[in-house]
């Protein structure tokens, strides 16, 4: 097991790829913090991942807030004594507003999807200082590159310049993925992001259309959509010594739809 004895945290874990994560980490050897908004869904994830044999707590964050944040990290170090992961899966997806252009909702989608993962990654910062080592995953998307897709955000007979809140959230913390490797490399922490494609959770179904899910596939190199489990396997890699040289990376998981280089 690649993640055996290790302490995660995975905000956004009660349901969809943070559940996925959630449970691929465990059974991988990881004692979990399921960092969750919806109460109910991490008890849940918690009893599930418990019931396995596995070892998990339920905690209630809002990753926009602050003092929530710190309290997520000082639950964590009280319960295991440590943090060696934190995976910053939460964000505003599923209940996305794709046509609400205002600027209060594009503040909104900004603090929980980008700086959400800064405010948790300054909680946990003491900790992974303090052991000398860390590992810390972004989860951006495939949406920070849909440059092509922005034209269509625009309504012709408005004429109103949209906010791509989205697309934009996840630009910026790709920003902040190099940022954040180039600041804390230097105490042995090294800072990666996962940009998975169309991958078929709730929310995914929930937002696109059967018709582009298929214009979608045909643009991979693969000619597929994937499922949670298969973005995975990347989170493990980035979180188990395997990646100890490899920092400052947005690594696209998505059949071959975005090929950087």
């Amino acid at each position: 097991m690649r993640l055996q004895g290790k302490v995660a945290i995975i905000t956004g874990a009660g349901q969809g790829l943070g559940r996925a994560y959630a449970l691929r980490f465990v059974a991988e050897g990881a004692k979990i913090a399921i960092a969750e908004i919806n109460d109910a869904n991490a008890e849940q994830v918690a009893k599930e991942i418990e019931a396995g044999g596995g070892e998990a707590i339920a905690l209630h964050v809002d990753v926009s807030d602050e003092a929530s944040t710190q309290a997520m990290a000082d639950a964590t170090v009280e319960k295991w004594g440590r943090i060696d992961i934190l995976l910053n899966n939460a964000g505003v997806f599923f209940d996305l507003e794709q046509t609400n252009n205002s600027l209060e909702y594009l503040r909104k989608i900004l603090d929980v999807n980008m700086i959400g993962p800064w405010l948790c990654t300054r909680a946990v910062l003491p900790t992974m200082r303090a052991q000398g080592k860390g590992k810390i995953i972004n989860q951006s998307s495939g949406a920070a590159w849909m440059y092509a897709a922005a034209g269509y955000a625009l309504n012709p007979e408005k004429g109103e310049l949209p906010s791509f809140h989205y697309s934009l959230s996840k630009a910026g913390v790709n920003a902040y993925t190099h940022y954040m490797a180039a600041a804390l490399g230097q105490f042995n922490i090294n800072v990666n992001a996962i940009a998975p494609g169309v991958t078929m959770t709730e929310a995914t179904k929930k937002h696109v259309p059967e018709s582009m899910m298929g214009m979608i596939k045909m643009m991979s190199a693969l000619r597929r959509n994937l499922e949670p489990e298969e973005i995975t396997g990347t989170a493990v890699y980035l979180a188990s010594d395997d990646s100890d040289a490899v920092t400052g990376q947005v690594i696209p998981v998505d059949a071959g739809v975005t090929m950087l280089g």
